[in-house]
């Protein structure tokens, strides 16, 4: 990319892949690709275009997290593990901006439920109208929007703000009981995801 279009003034990572199987069932080199998809390419990425946004104190890093960034989930242990670490990394990143006076350099964090591309196929929401299953365009448009704010951190749908900010105060018993109330211990229990393509 660099040698094809130069420096870059907005990073978007966005790749992902899920494996929806409880930890114990799945296989090491399937969550060691979790790995390398959902966070290691963050740094690969950050380590190939940030010296040159800190060169002109310009640009925009966007890093596609996940709502499971933020809460853990029934048979996602990798996926969240991975999300968790990207939502640390590029909030750590932002923070060293910051520190270094890189003002230029603006970070915006994407915590997204469910999102309708295949990836999380089968998956159900038990409250529909509070957690829907978000469309790819509504997504986009949110981030396009925020990026433009230059917004810190888009979670979405906004309940889930909310359900942050539970788990933050609540007793972990009590934030237990709330979890599973809101499906978010049967969410994969349907899973299929999206296979692979011949």
């Amino acid at each position: 990319v660099k040698k094809e279009v130069g420096d870059v003034s907005i990073l978007i990572n966005n790749a992902g892949i899920v494996t929806g199987k409880r930890f114990m069932d799945s296989p090491d080199s399937v969550v060691e690709k979790s790995m390398e998809v959902n966070i290691m390419a963050h740094f690969w990425t950050y380590k190939a275009f940030l010296p040159a946004m800190m060169a002109s104190n310009h640009g925009h890093l966007v890093s596609i997290a996940s709502a499971a960034g933020l809460i853990g989930v029934n048979r996602l242990a990798d996926y969240c593990a991975s999300k968790f670490a990207a939502v640390g990394f590029a909030e750590s990143v932002d923070f060293e901006m910051k520190v270094m006076g890189k003002t230029g350099i603006k970070t915006t964090i994407v915590c997204p439920y469910l999102i309708n591309t295949g990836m999380f196929d089968g998956c159900k929401s038990k409250w529909t109208r509070l957690l829907p299953i978000l469309e790819p365009e509504y997504v986009a448009e949110k981030i396009m929007t925020a990026v433009r704010r230059d917004q810190e951190i888009l979670i979405l749908p906004r309940i889930v703000y909310f359900f942050i900010f539970l788990k933050h105060i609540l007793p972990v018993k009590l934030t237990v009981l709330f979890s599973e109330y809101f499906g978010n211990f049967h969410v994969m229990d349907t899973f299929k995801g999206q296979g692979k393509k011949d």
